[in-house]
């Protein structure tokens, strides 16, 4: 297929991915930490403590279709460029937060405009690459979600010990500026394979269409499976740090080191995970993610079951393991089986199920522990019970169903 990048600029889209999703991981991560000196300084409960957590997720899940709408329809560079410079803006405004209110309102505007970042680096990924290289290509840009993991517990834990967890959001907000005049500079000029490949009829348009994406029952198999994944990604991401602090009574110094070694792992399954993907036989792929799950659930237990603190870091780190094969596995289906021209659309939609993971997840798992009168015991078993239904659903997962949306050969 014509219209795809070669050479050094191959190299500059995959350069500028990686620094993109850090950049957003750095940014969503760090509030995770920040949250423990700001439910002091704000005199938060531990309902309003998941709100603020559940606040981001909020924009960020309403913005995953409309985002692929915008990169399908606009080119995935220039919605990249507004989005980055539009999120550092809020970053900077979250050190701001005077209230519990503000900070809502602050954070779901942040979260609004960082959620497009998913489909339109998954559009920009389809336009530039072929189908081969995709999985590999996407593995490399979660990767650095993990890499923003190994170091951000210690930088993050260090500057709020330092000079705070306001002046963190500010440096933070600045770096982003920064990486949004790189993506202005450095990324190509837009690459727009579909124009290469044919003009769309009225029949293709309609095939392409949200409503025909929605129809297929592979779609709400990977939404459902994201759902559940997320619920446990997100759920661990967001309350591991307090439950750290309160339950295992850790100092900001050691949660910092004991949070970064599972995302030591993570980089390792991250990079790993993307090159088995593009080699596995059609069926496997989803089998292997499926069984991933069930091990995730079982880790997951042992982890908040276990006393010791030693086998606590260890199952946390083969629980990140299998999470990286199934964080790669699951965005990766749109690119490697659906056609370019609907992958914005089809990533927004699918990458939604995550995210509203994201945003119930924070808030849920704060009910729970106020109710139970600080206990995690109830919280760690729901997000146990959403890993087993992400199983469940990859296990019914299939691919032969795409009548057509399969149009498009695999190049």
């Amino acid at each position: 297929m014509a219209g795809f990048v070669t050479g050094k600029k191959k190299y500059i889209i995959i350069a500028l991915l990686f620094l993109g999703w850090c950049l957003g991981n750095i940014d969503r991560l760090s509030m995770n930490y920040a949250v423990i000196s700001i439910t002091k300084d704000l005199n938060l409960s531990a309902s309003a403590t998941g709100a603020v957590l559940s606040s981001f997720f909020a924009g960020y899940a309403l913005m995953q279709i409309p985002g692929g709408f915008l990169a399908d329809k606009f080119g995935s560079k220039k919605v990249i460029l507004a989005i980055i410079t539009v999120w550092s803006i809020f970053t900077i405004f979250t050190g701001l937060a005077w209230s519990l209110v503000s900070m809502i309102v602050i954070r779901v505007v942040f979260g609004l405009a960082e959620g497009s970042f998913f489909p339109s680096g998954s559009k920009l990924i389809a336009e530039s690459f072929p189908k081969k290289e995709r999985g590999r290509v996407m593995s490399i840009m979660l990767s650095s979600g993990a890499i923003a993991g190994i170091f951000l517990p210690v930088i993050a834990t260090s500057m709020m010990g330092s000079v705070g967890w306001r002046k963190m959001f500010f440096l933070i907000g600045a770096i982003g500026i920064a990486v949004a005049i790189l993506y202005k500079f450095f990324l190509p000029r837009q690459t727009d394979t579909t124009k290469d490949v044919h003009v769309q009829s009225s029949d293709d348009k309609k095939s392409g269409s949200l409503i025909e994406l929605l129809k297929q029952p592979m779609i709400w198999c990977v939404f459902i499976a994201y759902f559940g994944a997320y619920t446990i990604n997100w759920g661990t991401a967001s309350w591991l740090p307090s439950y750290l602090v309160s339950v295992r009574h850790l100092d900001l110094k050691t949660l910092g080191w004991v949070s970064m070694l599972p995302y030591v792992a993570a980089l390792i399954g991250m990079f790993g995970s993307g090159f088995v993907f593009d080699k596995l036989p059609k069926g496997l792929d989803k089998k292997l993610a499926a069984i991933g799950m069930v091990c995730v659930s079982v880790l997951l237990f042992l982890m908040f079951t276990t006393g010791s603190l030693t086998a606590y870091i260890i199952y946390s780190i083969f629980l990140m393991l299998f999470m990286s094969f199934v964080g790669v596995v699951l965005p990766s289906i749109p690119l490697k089986y659906l056609p370019t021209e609907v992958v914005g659309k089809a990533s927004g939609f699918i990458n939604t199920g995550g995210q509203l993971a994201g945003f119930l997840t924070p808030l849920v798992i704060g009910f729970i522990v106020d109710a139970s009168k600080g206990s995690f015991n109830a919280a760690f078993m729901y997000m146990v019970a959403f890993g087993i239904i992400s199983a469940i659903s990859l296990s019914i997962l299939r691919y032969n169903n795409l009548p057509k949306l399969a149009a498009e050969s695999i190049s």
